[in-house]
């Protein structure tokens, strides 16, 4: 049974969260690169050094579930269902995750838009992506039963992880994710016709 959090600990979550929903709402309003550290410090009452204690950097205020996603990559794989494969329990996660949300959700859209024609967030975003590669890949050897020293499960993860960032770039996401995980799941079967 886990313990309540305290009054501190709820004030510190509430003041987390009200300067990622500023800042992400600034950003929307007049984009990444002309919103300040000082204005969303200043929508939300704290000083800049307050916010810098929840947030290292500016493009950190956009990604808040960093944690999170990492959790639910690994439950992908370790808590999938008799039958599903890896790559099958891995494309319907992050297909729901990272592409599927959108469709439904215009907040998550905008989200996206954002971080897609904001250089630094992209790059931010690939990188904090690519730092699940680690425990997704031991999570791959884990579910598999992969011996000491193969690397199909490390290539698993990333190549996985990759084609998100891949399917979020293309004009139709869902059929890119589908070519991207069909490719994981059977491999390459074949043969390009060859040029003259």
């Amino acid at each position: 049974m886990s313990a309540t959090p305290g009054r501190r600990e709820r004030k510190k979550a509430a003041t987390r969260q009200a300067l990622a929903d500023a800042a992400l709402k600034l950003f929307l309003e007049h984009g990444y690169d002309n919103v300040t550290i000082r204005e969303i410090a200043d929508t939300v009452d704290v000083s800049t050094t307050t916010l810098l204690k929840y947030f290292p950097s500016k493009e950190a205020l956009v990604f808040d579930e960093d944690a999170e996603q990492e959790t639910r990559l690994v439950a992908a794989v370790l808590d999938r269902p008799e039958g599903t494969s890896v790559p099958q329990a891995l494309r319907a996660c992050i297909t729901r995750a990272r592409i599927s949300a959108g469709d439904s959700d215009a907040r998550f859209a905008d989200f996206v838009r954002l971080v897609n024609d904001t250089p630094a967030l992209a790059q931010y975003a690939q990188r904090m992506w690519m730092r699940h590669e680690d425990a997704l890949a031991h999570a791959i050897a884990q579910a598999t039963g992969a011996a000491p020293g193969d690397y199909r499960p490390a290539a698993l993860a990333h190549f996985a992880l990759e084609a998100a960032s891949f399917a979020q770039r293309a004009t139709d996401p869902h059929q890119a994710a589908d070519a991207a995980f069909a490719l994981l799941e059977h491999g390459w079967t074949t043969t390009p016709a060859r040029r003259p």
